[in-house]
């Protein structure tokens, strides 16, 4: 098994860096070099915070075989080809995921200074790349330089204030190893400052949306009140691309198809709405000699930031548009569960049946007497018990979080935890308490990066509703949180030599970090006393400053006892109930058309069936009665009615005499006397009727 756990998590996480970005982003419309990078740097992060228990428990085998070998009463018991080494009473046995000495240094320098290349050099570029309008590589690479100009310029900056420090301080000699550990530091000091302020936040509201969660009530209110926001969204974002397309509309009309300009126009054009597209056209209609008028046309660079707003607008509608409708089927299954609470029958029953159709093994599985108990019954404990647990571990964290500097006697939990483990070399205890430990802070850090919101500028939205740049930005945050994640993992369980004071050896994930001993300010203060603030974060988010502090800002946010919110969740109730009725009588209307077809498609069917072969029989009657008729009658009665027509063709053909003495409206009956009702025959002359007058 030597290798093997590590190749087995490697496959497993990048499928499940896979499935997480599909929920976001939209492989068939956005670029694959974004899809690529974020996906790349979504799994490495992941990828560290799955294999550093195996990191650990390979160290507390390493430690227990040097303990071993420099002990002077070793010894060894052999059993078959295999030699384990002891001490006394102490057996070291290998761990069934032990990975072998020199490839774990190896994968977290690949892993490390691959994700920091992206986080600090490619990712910022590809944001300004993507939100660029430009309209040709070459444009979009010069203003993704500019804009980034400044953020470069920035750390540079920031790498030059260490440098000198470390220049001017003569205890210290620069050195390339020492370099790349100011660097290190650097970074890690500006990820542990983002880390302490997200995982305060995610330690309390995590496990205070999974109590909610079990309150039906609450969940409905919330789910009004956001209904309310989203349709104020909506229209916003309606309006504003109505705008746009009125901007694109003008700039079709004047830029025609002989322009040096009109490429660009038809890019813009490509990336609006198919209806819109329909409505505007092409304007190819007319020709202009533009060298002979005067320039009011639009500039390159106004194109430029004409196509930026359309992909930005057509981006935002297209998310409210599908946001709306998925809000819509949550409130509508909230308000059904409520139905159901109080049912007798014991059988959920849905007000509209879903859109898509669902597995039949679901479907065989998932019973509406199952789902009633689910839903009704067991999910609000579910929540409950789970979020008992959460607070719990939630707790363990913060402690820990404040006591881990502490090495005799040992305060940290997760500390504690380890060293028991450590000394039965029960590695696979020692795996799962890791792997459990660093899963719930790193859910805690990246729920809530997936939580915030930076008005439109960076949203996660699921259902592939996210644009290029936030993606980027997400990939951003987590490659440079994830290294001082773990590291404040391993000082949580006091893996890290720095935080135990121990001579012993490092983790190879710490042996990359570097020694942080060069900047000694950072080591012995900030690392160590800069994670006491998350009980601060805590206190602050579990009684809800930062929402109240948006509120009186002017930014609506969900609080049970405000009147905006009030006034919000009745909005959204009556929109959730207009949009349901709108739904019933759609439904109405088509099972009424489908009942008709039932009812009388198959009548229509069978008449039209049998309307067409009684035809059939007379026109198979009339072809044989006449085939036994006389040839002369035949052509005599053919030869009438072809003369008759004749008469009416040359009738129609001759011109009219206006000043002729009569006028016969029927020429064809004029000599049949035919009567009219006003006691007057067709062949009466007209003309002088008036002669007396």
């Amino acid at each position: 098994m030597s290798g093997a756990a590590l190749g087995i998590e490697i496959v497993f996480v990048f499928f499940l860096a896979l499935i997480i970005l599909h929920r976001y982003g939209d492989f068939k419309k956005q670029h694959r070099l974004v899809i690529v990078a974020t996906l790349l740097a979504w799994y490495l992060c992941f990828l560290i915070v799955f294999i550093l228990p195996l990191d650990v428990t390979t160290t507390i085998y390493n430690r227990c075989k040097h303990a071993v070998n420099s002990s002077p009463s070793e010894s060894s018991i052999t059993n078959g080809s295999q030699s384990t080494p002891t001490s006394g009473n102490r057996e070291c046995f290998k761990p069934w995921s032990y990975i072998p000495t020199g490839i774990m240094p190896v994968f977290w320098r690949v892993v490390y200074w691959t994700s920091q290349f992206l986080t600090w050099i490619l990712l910022p570029f590809m944001q300004s790349y993507a939100r660029s309008g430009g309209f040709s590589i070459t444009g979009k690479i010069k203003t993704a330089l500019i804009e980034n100009a400044i953020y470069y310029g920035t750390y540079l900056l920031i790498f030059g204030a260490f440098l000198i420090y470390v220049a001017v301080n003569p205890n210290f000699s620069l050195e390339w190893n020492q370099l790349q550990t100011i660097g290190i530091a650097a970074a890690n000091t500006w990820g542990l400052f983002l880390l302490v302020l997200l995982l305060g936040y995610g330690l309390v509201e995590i496990p205070r949306s999974h109590w909610n969660g079990a309150k039906k009530g609450y969940l409905l209110m919330k789910t009004y009140f956001k209904a309310a926001k989203l349709m104020t969204e909506k229209a916003d974002a309606e309006e504003n691309l109505e705008d746009i397309m009125e901007e694109v509309r003008k700039v079709n009309e004047s830029i025609k198809y002989n322009h040096p300009l009109r490429k660009c126009v038809d890019t813009i054009l490509k990336k609006c709405p198919t209806e819109y597209q329909e409505r505007m056209g092409r304007n190819m209609d007319d020709y202009e000699d533009f060298e002979e008028r005067p320039n009011t046309y639009p500039t390159e660079k106004g194109l430029v930031k004409l196509h930026k707003q359309v992909i930005y607008s057509v981006q935002r509608h297209r998310r409210t548009q599908v946001q709306w409708r998925i809000l819509l089927e949550q409130a509508f299954y909230l308000e059904d569960v409520a139905k159901n609470e109080t049912s007798t029958a014991r059988q959920f029953v849905h007000t509209f049946q879903p859109q898509e159709p669902e597995n039949k093994v679901i479907q065989y599985l998932y019973t509406p007497t199952v789902e009633w108990y689910w839903e009704c019954l067991l999910r609000p404990w579910f929540h409950r018990i789970l979020a008992i647990v959460l607070a719990a571990f939630s707790f363990i964290v913060v402690w820990s979080e404040c006591t881990f500097f502490s090495t005799n006697p040992v305060l940290s939990l997760f500390a504690v935890f380890i060293q028991l483990a450590e000394k039965t070399y029960n590695y696979f205890y020692i795996e799962m308490a890791c792997f459990f430990t660093i899963f719930f802070l790193s859910i805690c850090v990246y729920s809530t990066v997936f939580r915030i919101r930076v008005f439109n500028y960076y949203y996660l939205a699921s259902h592939h509703q996210t644009d290029a740049y936030s993606l980027l930005f997400s990939g951003m945050l987590f490659c440079r949180l994830t290294p001082p994640l773990c590291l404040n993992f391993l000082g949580l369980t006091h893996m890290d030599s720095s935080i135990s004071h121990k001579k012993t050896e490092p983790t190879a994930y710490t042996s990359i970090m570097g020694s942080m001993k060069v900047l000694s300010f950072v080591a012995d203060g900030f690392y160590i006393y800069y994670p006491m603030l998350v009980v601060i974060l805590c206190i602050a988010t579990y009684f809800s400053l930062g929402t109240r502090c948006l509120n009186l800002l002017g930014f609506q946010q969900f609080m049970g006892e405000n009147e905006m919110t009030s006034d919000l969740i009745d909005e959204g109730k009556e929109l959730i109930r207009r949009e349901k009725r709108r739904r019933q009588r759609q439904e109405e209307g088509e099972n009424r058309r489908r009942e008709w077809k039932e009812r009388f498609g198959n009548n229509r069917e069978d008449s039209a069936r049998s309307r067409n072969v009684q035809a059939d029989q007379k026109e198979s009657s009339f072809t044989e009665t006449n085939t036994n008729r006389p040839v002369a009658s035949k052509y005599t009665r053919a030869n009438g009615r072809n003369e008759r027509d004749r008469i009416e063709l040359l009738q129609d053909a001759e011109p009219l005499d206006f000043n002729a003495d009569s006028v016969s409206e029927d020429p064809l009956d004029s000599d049949s006397g035919r009567y009219q009702p006003g006691g007057r025959y067709l062949s009466m002359s007209r003309s002088r009727i008036f002669d007396d007058v």
